[in-house]
């Protein structure tokens, strides 16, 4: 595999300009989630060019590419990237910034695209020199319930054929440019969004003995939550609850009727992710009424936890080692945030690892969803070059 190793990063710093221009492309032309058909039109037609089978539409406007080496049959590897962008206003001064309002790629979702092309150029040009075939998904609606990994699964992504293993690539501006990281097992937390109604009887600031102040019953609400966090979750049980919108809709001197609350809740584990609900629905509803208001409670049962195959994900960290050095291979800890991709290695032994795209020097390290999010360009070609690596070496095994 010495060999394949030279010929994959000769071929990655070949294709870093071409990668660079297809990542600005679909940077300067966001699409939201399920609304990704200009980016799934040129990413057909860039796998058209380079000759690999794909379909379209699946999942409405997600995208999957067949690379059939020598034996086709004997082992199948997908790599996977989401393609959708956020709701947010870009920031950034670039001759490629965001040329749609209101939308840009703040996650790297753009880069993620662009590394599997340039892996997939790779890839069709090695298809004589393994056996296997490399399976390409590339997934809308990463950001958006009910997430487009689900979606696909249930169009049948897993079949036809079916993958032995799946990886993941996510862009982590905690890492250098040139730099990787995974982990074992647990790595990402559920996710469910919560919305809460708190009613009252709104009426004049003024004579609030007249009233049923759901701003205030829905303060003691929010901050009450917190208890479950601080009081019932155990230390082995990473748990988050927050609330970041809170609509009290009235006036310097005027009590509304009702009051919006939302929020999202994280954690590690199915049995206590279930007791939260029933401890936040009892809490909410208990106290509104103690107060002589009504709570009405809506969770949206969100993506479940990430779990990466501890035996695939070491696999793949031996080959990152290989391919970039000890040295630049980093072992990462639990992240309460989530991803859909969860679904995937429900299904699937997989692994979802990090590439550092940040450039302290250049100014490059904003975090991910912020309106000044950028990426160090040159970690397309860590990002092709590793994605390919990984996967010819866990067809070989």
């Amino acid at each position: 595999m010495i060999n394949i190793e030279q010929k994959i990063k000769k071929r990655s710093s070949e294709l870093l300009p071409e990668i660079i221009n297809m990542r600005r492309r679909i940077h300067e032309n966001p699409e939201l989630s399920f609304e990704e058909f200009e980016t799934a039109n040129l990413i057909s037609e860039y796998l058209q060019s380079i000759g690999i089978e794909h379909k379209k539409g699946i999942a409405k406007t997600g995208v999957v590419g067949l690379i059939k080496g020598r034996n086709p049959e004997k082992r199948t590897i997908a790599l996977r990237a989401d393609m959708d962008a956020l709701p947010i206003q870009e920031t950034n001064k670039l001759k490629y910034t965001s040329k749609n309002p209101g939308k840009m790629h703040a996650c790297g979702h753009d880069v993620h695209v662009a590394s599997l092309l340039g892996a997939s150029t790779i890839l069709q040009g090695l298809k004589d020199e393994f056996e296997g075939t490399i399976k390409l998904i590339f997934q809308p609606s990463e950001e958006k319930y009910p997430g487009g990994a689900k979606v696909m699964i249930e169009e049948g992504v897993l079949e036809n054929p079916k993958p032995d293993v799946i990886f993941g690539q996510h862009v982590y501006p905690e890492l250098d440019v040139g730099h990787a990281g995974m982990k074992s097992g647990k790595y990402m937390a559920s996710t469910d969004e919560i919305f809460l109604t708190v009613k009252g009887k709104g009426g004049h600031g003024a004579i609030p003995d007249r009233n049923i102040d759901p701003v205030l019953i829905a303060s003691h609400i929010v901050v009450a939550l917190q208890q479950i966090v601080s009081r019932n979750a155990k230390p082995n049980l990473p748990t988050v609850l927050s609330f970041g919108r809170f609509i009290a809709n009235g006036q310097t001197n005027v009590i509304p009727d009702e009051v919006k609350i939302e929020g999202i809740m994280r954690t590690f584990d199915e049995k206590w992710r279930a007791e939260i609900k029933l401890k936040l629905t009892k809490m909410a509803k208990g106290i509104a009424e103690s107060m002589g208001g009504k709570c009405g409670v809506f969770i949206d049962q969100g993506y479940p936890f990430l779990i990466n195959n501890e035996e695939v994900t070491e696999n793949a960290r031996t080959a990152a080692k290989e391919y970039l050095g000890d040295n630049f291979v980093h072992h990462l800890e639990l992240r309460t945030t989530a991803e859909d991709f969860a679904y995937f290695t429900q299904k699937t032994p997989g692994c979802f690892y990090r590439l550092g795209v940040r450039n302290i020097e250049k100014g490059l390290n904003a975090n991910l969803h912020t309106a000044n999010f950028n990426v160090d360009e040159s970690s397309l070609e860590t990002g092709m070059g590793l994605m390919a690596w990984i996967a010819l070496k866990e067809l070989g095994r």
